[in-house]
């Protein structure tokens, strides 16, 4: 058989990229004016793809180390076909598959697809990764694809439950995650069934509101507290200025005082949400202004992993028993401003970047309640 397969990396084929969306990048198989299209697991930007090769991430060599990998296994699989004189290239993906099922684990197939999804990723979203891999590992009851079955799925839901894990939580820091490598698997030919397609894992938030968030009797606590050293000094400050701007941990770690300007005599705070590029417009009130001031306009913001271990402490210093992290701050100072500062659901919404308010008024209309409350204990006060 004189006659072999083009190989060639294909970026983008169905058109859908733009600056800020991704494509997938795919491995196209020609042969006798057939194609087949493989999946590669990776998707890119249009500026992180040139001639073939992935640039401009600070995880490019291993990209690209992944897209040869691929290159060399399908050409090893050709000259297979070759040997025995057959070519059928959508056959090719199936033969991989089960070359590959001989040698790897779905555990250690988990562990590779835990690098190449780090890279790129904030500090905090890298440890995500290897904290549910320390978990997944450790409990060991799916170590290999054969172990993938829905009976070892409703297993890890219900070790998860044993530890006293709400269904949210549950969903968000360990089902999605596996969840997300066998999607991979399955893309890469190692697995056919996807279990959780068949299996219904409560994932929503209790019905009684997202409760993380600070009363204004405990914020003060937390604001007031005598801490022993500066650095949780420091934390406390970060924190009450993420409160009293309702920022995003992200958009906290990008804070950049040359965007503050006066809009009728108020300093006021106006960007973009790194997560969903929506803006926000935040006046900054005096006790975030006093912070600004503390730290000549440089917060000293630490990695959201420290920042969310020293938070406890401080809670506790405070006597607070509620396992406060750095997404509180932004759900107190919605609360603050909706209970406390009386102001409306757009304007909250503006503040807090929510590309609707029917967005802000789904997570904190509930929350108004005490509000409700006080003003008709007012009124009634008035009717006496």
């Amino acid at each position: 058989m004189n006659k072999t397969p083009l190989l060639e990396f294909v970026y983008n084929r169905k058109k859908t990229a733009a600056t800020n969306s991704e494509a997938a990048v795919e491995l196209r198989i020609t042969f006798e004016r057939k194609q087949k299209y493989m999946t590669t697991g990776i998707r890119l930007l249009p500026k992180h793809w040139h001639r073939g090769t992935v640039v401009n991430r600070i995880d490019a060599r291993e990209l690209n180390e992944t897209l040869e990998k691929l290159m060399a296994e399908v050409r090893q699989v050709i000259l297979d076909m070759m040997s025995e004189s057959v070519m059928d290239i959508f056959s090719i993906q199936e033969r991989l598959k089960r070359k590959r099922a001989s040698a790897i684990s779905f555990l250690e197939f988990c562990e590779q697809r835990t690098k190449i999804r780090q890279y790129g990723k904030a500090d905090d979203s890298k440890e995500r990764y290897s904290r549910f891999m320390r978990f997944f590992s450790a409990w060991g009851k799916i170590r290999y694809f054969g172990d993938v079955t829905d009976a070892n799925i409703l297993a890890l839901d219900e070790h998860l439950a044993k530890k006293g894990l709400k269904p949210y939580s549950k969903w968000n820091n360990y089902h999605r995650f596996l969840n997300s490598f066998i999607l991979d698997a399955i893309d890469e030919g190692f697995l056919k069934r996807n279990p959780y397609k068949w299996i219904r894992i409560d994932k929503e938030k209790s019905k009684g509101g997202i409760g993380k968030y600070l009363s204004p009797l405990e914020f003060a606590k937390v604001r007031d507290v005598a801490l022993p050293s500066e650095c949780l000094q420091r934390v406390r400050d970060v924190f009450v200025f993420q409160t009293y701007t309702c920022l995003s941990y992200t958009d906290l770690h990008d804070f950049d005082a040359s965007k503050i300007k006066k809009v009728k005599g108020m300093k006021v705070y106006v960007g973009n949400r790194a997560k969903t590029k929506q803006m926000f417009t935040i006046p900054l009130l005096s006790p975030a202004l006093a912070v600004l001031k503390k730290y000549q306009n440089k917060l000293p913001v630490i990695s959201n992993v420290k920042y969310n271990e020293y938070l406890k402490v401080i809670a506790q210093a405070a006597g607070i028993d509620k396992p406060v992290s750095s997404h509180w701050a932004r759900h107190t100072g919605a609360t603050l401003l909706l209970n406390e500062g009386g102001m409306d659901l757009k304007t909250v919404a503006k503040i807090c970047g929510h590309s609707s308010f029917k967005i802000t008024e789904q997570v904190y209309a509930n929350m108004l309640d005490d509000t409700v409350v006080d003003k008709m204990a007012a009124y009634e006060k008035k009717l006496k």
